[in-house]
């Protein structure tokens, strides 16, 4: 879809100096080149020189007219979604990115096509039904260029449904529809925990924090005043890279600009974090932020030995104390690569179980909902492999003994960053007594722990004297 309205404002702001978007067929060809969907074995200096190293879906697209800048674009179960925000301001010197909003509007609307389109992939025929209907979709998502709502899957796919004009006048184009009935606000604080640990002196463990607060919110009135406010424990590190849904009406700014690239200083804000917004119809993200925690909640170990045709292995895992230990499910995942099926197997687990699944060369260490009193739990192990085939695991990166533990837990009513919604603090401005429910939860994302008996990839890997 191409707005006039947004390339008429980019001439306005960049006059002789904007690059125009290219035709349908042109402007693919060069993002495919860009992407390394075609040529992909080939040199193309333009893209592989060691001067262009992307970290970010934010691309520089070589186009007949020159380079086009930003491309925001990512390629998904085969599928690309991409779309060309808006720079408010001029392109020479290229700004910051962190300084163009409409990168962080963009990526909220391809999200929300991602996830609206995504489930039905394997199915051609739904899928295609599905990319049909986003044009009808996207006046409404994005009428003139501007994502309003971009939570594809609420919208209607009828044209005839669309209120062309709402009733009353106040009432902001992201609430497609009023609400009759008792009011309710539904809360979740979602946290997600990534982590990669070496148990090596030189090497660095690094972990980092995500989190999400869902919100919806079943309130009668055509634009109604909500507030919440999420709360930290006096001893919590503050929250960091907030960023806020567009029905947010007003913040604190020192709250958007506290960033986990700088150094934790006095100056960082502590809050309090609080959220003025008109909500959606439907359930939306009210805010996403980082925070840099002081432990993982799972601090492990893992040797893998090569004896002969053999390999021992060793896992020992411990729950840090200040952790909730009441987990929904939680277990480590031992994969090996490149090395045939599991033959034979000889274990001792401390607790837990362990189940082998021997055409995958995996092992699972099931344990359980609770660690024990100790908090620390322990295997032990001899592996012996089968003849190599096809069809067996393979990875370029785990080659030797290099290896990891992939751990998955979720944590339910935990959240590391000790964040959550006092339900007294949230103010709702309409009659009647409304319903608050409030839940967090703490769940796993790319937890590694890396064999220490071998080289394994880096994050971070400080120079030694």
């Amino acid at each position: 879809r191409r707005y006039p309205t947004v390339e008429l404002r980019a001439e306005t702001f960049n006059g002789s100096t904007r690059v125009p978007i290219p035709s349908d067929s042109a402007f693919l060809k060069a993002l495919l080149l860009e992407l390394r969907l075609e040529d992909e074995h080939l040199f193309v200096e333009q893209r592989d020189t060691c001067t262009r190293i992307n970290h970010s879906c934010v691309h520089s697209v070589s186009t007949g007219a020159g380079e086009l800048w930003p491309v925001l674009a990512f390629h998904k179960s085969g599928l690309i979604y991409a779309c060309v925000p808006l720079v408010e301001g001029s392109l020479e010197p290229r700004p910051p990115l962190l300084t163009v909003t409409g990168l962080s509007q963009g990526l909220a609307l391809l999200l929300g096509i991602m996830d609206y389109v995504s489930p039905s992939r394997k199915n051609e025929a739904e899928l295609s039904a599905k990319v049909g209907q986003l044009q009808t979709l996207l006046i409404q998502a994005c009428p003139l260029g501007t994502p309003l709502n971009t939570n594809i899957r609420s919208l209607n796919s009828s044209l005839e449904d669309i209120q062309e004009m709402p009733a009353d006048k106040e009432q902001p184009a992201w609430r497609s529809s009023t609400y009759k009935g008792k009011p309710q606000v539904n809360v979740c604080i979602a946290e997600k925990v990534k982590c990669m640990q070496y148990d090596q002196r030189d090497v660095v463990d690094t972990w980092q924090v995500y989190g999400a607060v869902n919100c919806k919110c079943d309130i009668e009135g055509s634009a109604p005043n909500v507030t919440l406010s999420l709360t930290l424990p006096s001893n919590a590190p503050p929250l960091q890279d907030i960023v806020v849904h567009h029905c947010v009406t007003s913040v604190d700014p020192a709250m958007l600009l506290s960033t986990s690239a700088e150094p934790l200083h006095d100056s960082v804000y502590n809050g309090p974090y609080q959220f003025p917004f008109i909500p959606p119809s439907d359930s939306f993200d009210l805010c996403y932020y980082t925070s840099q925690v002081p432990v993982p909640p799972i601090l492990g170990c893992y040797q893998l030995v090569e004896e002969g045709s053999q390999i021992k292995i060793t896992v020992n895992l411990k729950l840090h104390e200040s952790i909730k230990n009441s987990f929904e499910y939680c277990e480590a995942r031992i994969p090996f690569f490149n090395r045939g099926p599991i033959a034979q197997l000889e274990y001792k687990v401390s607790y837990g179980q362990l189940d082998l699944f021997r055409e995958k060369s995996l092992l699972v260490w099931v344990i359980g909902q609770k660690f024990p009193k100790s908090l620390e739990v322990s295997l032990t192990g001899t592996v012996s492999f089968g003849t190599t085939g096809k069809e067996h695991p393979t990875d370029y990166v785990c080659t030797g003994n290099t290896a990891y533990v992939k751990l998955y837990f979720r944590i339910p009513d935990f959240t590391l960053t000790g964040c959550y919604v006092d339900q007294h603090s949230v103010q709702i401005f309409v009659p009647g007594k409304p319903k608050i429910t409030a839940s967090r939860e703490l769940i796993s994302s790319d937890y590694y722990i890396w064999n220490s008996k071998a080289p394994a990839p880096m994050v971070f890997k400080p120079l030694l004297d």
